[in-house]
């Protein structure tokens, strides 16, 4: 049954080179085994189309009470072969992310829960977008000049945003991907469908599922895991219900 996953997250100066890392499993995390694909665009010609040397540039020089990336971890539908589920990614880049540097992971996990697919992707991305000025590694993450661009740094595209503005840019995104989404699913000739909204703007009177997490997982006995999977189904299936109403 398709899913509607989206958490939005971002990096402090330092962390990326190690976050990129852990997203396309390499060094340390090589060993995992989910990694189906990574995809990188967007970079300037100092990074040499090579996505570590623009994260470790901007670890080194972008400010340092600002974000170096942010982050947009999205479910994707089973239900979509796996160039459905590459289309559906890069759809929701082109789409959220623009013309940004950005790096994404396709990762494909089995659930600790029922064993099947845990499909989602990291999409990560840098907010100084390319305004067609070449600048050096140490310009590029500088603070923006509005009166002499080429003085300055990149431009932030979240800078400057109040806090209602900002909620109402996550709940634009959220809604994006669920039409990307339900798009995707439509192709692949499924009827399932997702819903961005709130279980309360759904109308659905019921408090959300809780995330188990795998060290509370290996602990659960089989007859509450038993119980939690058939509440579970239970939940979406009235879910379906209220929604159609």
């Amino acid at each position: 049954m398709a899913s509607f996953h989206l958490r939005v997250k971002s990096g402090k100066k330092g962390r990326a080179v190690a976050h990129a890392m852990y997203i396309s499993r390499q060094g340390q995390f090589a060993t995992k085994d989910d990694l189906v694909a990574t995809e990188h665009g967007n970079l300037p010609n100092w990074a040499h189309d090579d996505p570590f040397v623009f994260w470790k540039e901007a670890d080194k020089h972008e400010r340092e009470n600002g974000a170096v990336y942010r982050e947009h971890i999205i479910a994707v539908p089973n239900e979509c072969s796996n160039q459905g589920q590459l289309n559906l990614v890069s759809a929701y880049v082109q789409e959220i992310v623009g013309p940004r540097p950005y790096q994404w992971a396709l990762h494909c996990p089995t659930s600790s829960l029922e064993g099947l697919p845990n499909t989602h992707a990291h999409v990560m991305f840098s907010d100084r977008a390319d305004d067609g000025i070449e600048r050096p590694p140490s310009q590029t993450f500088m603070r923006h000049n509005p009166r002499q661009p080429e003085l300055g740094g990149r431009r932030k595209g979240t800078g400057g945003k109040t806090r209602a503005e900002v909620s109402e840019a996550l709940i634009e995104t959220r809604k994006k991907f669920a039409d990307l989404q339900n798009a995707a699913l439509e192709q692949a000739g499924h009827s399932a469908r997702v819903d961005h909204r709130s279980l309360k703007d759904r109308g659905i009177a019921r408090p959300p599922e809780r995330h188990l997490g795998p060290s509370l997982l290996r602990n659960l006995p089989e007859h509450d895991r038993q119980a939690y999977l058939k509440a579970r189904a239970h939940n979406r299936q009235s879910d379906e219900v209220a929604t159609a109403c």
